[in-house]
C-alpha cells in the first residue's frame, strides 16, 4: 500500500467514526432488549452486548454501572412501549386496551415477565418510568369515578395483569435501602399524585403478604368473592 492509499484509508476511518452514531445509554438498553428477544436474558452478558454495539465492554459501563441496572433500564424500555391511555372512552375501555397493549408487548419480549417480577421485588420501589405507568393506570380508575378504597382492591384484583401478566408482583418494599436514582418522597408525590394519594389512603397491616397498607386476608376474600360474582352472572346468562 502506498503513502497516499495509506493516508485515504485513514481519512475514509476518521470519517466513519466521525459519522457513527455516539454510544448512548438508549442505545445500549435497545440492543440489550434485543439480543434478549433473540437469545434469553439469561444468555445476555456485557460482552455480547458490547460486540452487537462494535465498542469495548469498559464503555458500556459509562452508562450502565452494572447488570441490576441493566435490567431495571431493560423494564423501561419494554414499558415504554405499552399504549398510551386512551382518551374520550370509559374507565373499562381505557384499562382493557392498555393491559392488552401490555400483552401485546411482553409477547414480543417473552423474557420480560421473570425479569419485571424479579427486579420489583428486589427494588424498594419500582422504577420511575414504571411509577409513572402504575400512577397512570390508578389515575383511570379515579377518573371514572371509583372510590381511593375501591380503586385500592382494584389495584390488587389487577396486579402483574397491569403488565401484561399473572404472577403475584407488588412486594412490600420497606426494610430495604432507598434506591440511589429515587427523588425525595416530596418529589415523588408531586410527580405521582395518584400513587401518593392511595399510599396515604389505606390502612397498614405489617404482616400482611401483599403488601405493606394492605389487609391480606380481606384481599385474598376480596378477589375470591369478586371471581365467584362473575362466574355466577356469566353462568346465568349461559
Amino acid at each position: 500500500m502506498s503513502t497516499r492509499e495509506g493516508m485515504v484509508e485513514i481519512a475514509a476511518q476518521a470519517a466513519a467514526a466521525r459519522h457513527r452514531t455516539p454510544l448512548s445509554k438508549a442505545r445500549v438498553l435497545e440492543t440489550a432488549v434485543a439480543l434478549a428477544d433473540e437469545g434469553g436474558v439469561d444468555a445476555l452478558s456485557m460482552r455480547k452486548i458490547a460486540q452487537a454495539l462494535g465498542v469495548v465492554p469498559m464503555a458500556l459501563y459509562k452508562h450502565v454501572a452494572n447488570k441490576n441496572e441493566l435490567l431495571d433500564g431493560m423494564i423501561d424500555v419494554v414499558v415504554g412501549q405499552i399504549d398510551p391511555p386512551a382518551v374520550g372512552t370509559d374507565w373499562k375501555t381505557a384499562v382493557r386496551r392498555r393491559v392488552l397493549s401490555a400483552r401485546r408487548m411482553l409477547l414480543r419480549h417473552p423474557w420480560a415477565p421473570g425479569v419485571i417480577e424479579s427486579r420489583m421485588k428486589a427494588r424498594a420501589n419500582p422504577t420511575l418510568v414504571v411509577m409513572e405507568y402504575l400512577d397512570s393506570m390508578i389515575g383511570i380508575f379515579r377518573e371514572g369515578g371509583f372510590s381511593i378504597d375501591l380503586t385500592h382492591h382494584a389495584m390488587h384484583i389487577m396486579g402483574s395483569r397491569l403488565l401484561g401478566f399473572s404472577q403475584e408482583l407488588f412486594e412490600d418494599g420497606s426494610g430495604r435501602d432507598p434506591e440511589p436514582d429515587m427523588p425525595p418522597p416530596d418529589e415523588l408525590a408531586e410527580r405521582f399524585p395518584y400513587i401518593a394519594e392511595l399510599a396515604m389512603a389505606v390502612a397498614h397491616d405489617d404482616e400482611s403478604v401483599v403488601g405493606s397498607g394492605c389487609d391480606d386476608q380481606f384481599e385474598f376474600e376480596f378477589a375470591l368473592d369478586l371471581t365467584l360474582d362473575g362466574l355466577e352472572r356469566l353462568h346465568s346468562t349461559a
